[in-house]
């Protein structure tokens, strides 16, 4: 692992995590997986944002982990699990880094989920 680049946030390449207060519901298959009023937004350079789910508002008994991992220099290591209600399309649906770099370590114990995985991820604005 040694080999592998561990870059730092900067003016080049700029991660913001802030508290959402929206109310974020993920479904897949009719089944409620994830909802939330306590996401984190992670804006990551000029990709669009992503609400980062704490794990704790996931049903996990719908989750299961897979063998698929990925490496962000930013982030660090990401580890899978599909929604089997969903089928083929919900393979690898969500994300979490369990260990995540200092810089995002707001992310620790949150999940992201791949909108085109999912049957919906329905975001409700907080009400002002």
């Amino acid at each position: 692992m040694s080999d592998r680049p561990e870059l730092v946030p900067g003016p080049d390449h700029p991660i913001t995590i802030t508290p959402s207060t929206a109310h974020i519901v993920v479904k897949v298959g009719g089944k409620v997986v994830a909802d939330t009023h306590s996401a984190q937004t992670l804006q990551e350079s000029n990709y669009p944002p992503v609400p980062y789910i704490p794990i704790g508002d996931v049903d996990r008994s719908l989750l299961e982990r897979t063998s698929t991992t990925t490496y962000c220099p930013y982030k660090g290591d990401a580890s899978y699990y599909s929604i089997p209600a969903g089928g083929e399309k919900s393979v690898d649906a969500l994300w979490v880094y369990e260990d995540p770099r200092e810089a995002v370590a707001q992310i620790k114990d949150h999940v992201a989920f791949y909108p085109d995985r999912v049957d919906s991820i329905e975001v409700t604005a907080a009400p002002q």
